[in-house]
């Protein structure tokens, strides 16, 4: 059972958020819509990758920040390109080193899951321009990393 569960408010989107970010990670799915009276949608549970959220509707009163993300560790650069492209579409916005807010405003990052080794080297020049490399990217390449 999982102890935490992420709970995201937003304005007025959770089911179109829900909806996108189960449609982009396999193992995910919405399990439970939860309306208010009037109908609309008050809550969302989903899970992606069978990983527990819930989305709320709270009104325009509660934004993102770049604070917190979620992160998701991709083990090639196909996955890296595919999750970059779904979730900057209509609307999302690219960020650096592999950050990115989705067109509902949420800040993931969208990293390989060996990114530690890709940065690292034992030559200290190699590794400076392996950060630097990193630093100019807003989605990762992994071969430009490794030929930094």
């Amino acid at each position: 059972m999982q102890k935490i569960t992420t709970f995201l408010t937003f304005n007025d989107k959770a089911e179109e958020a829900a909806t996108l970010y189960t449609s982009v990670f396999k193992d995910s799915k919405i399990t439970r819509v939860t309306k208010l009276p009037n109908g609309s949608v008050m809550t969302v549970e989903f899970e992606l990758a069978e990983q527990k959220y819930i989305a709320m509707n709270g009104g325009p009163h509660f934004t993102f920040s770049t604070g917190i993300s979620l992160a998701v560790s991709c083990a090639d650069q196909t996955e890296i390109d595919a999750l970059w492209n779904k979730l900057t579409a209509n609307g999302g916005e690219p960020g650096r080193c592999g950050w990115l807010k989705d067109p509902f405003g949420v800040s993931w990052q969208i990293i390989p899951a060996n990114m530690g080794q890709l940065l690292r080297s034992d030559n200290p020049a190699r590794a400076q321009r392996k950060m630097a490399a990193m630093m100019q990217m807003h989605k990762i390449e992994i071969a430009t990393l490794e030929q930094a």
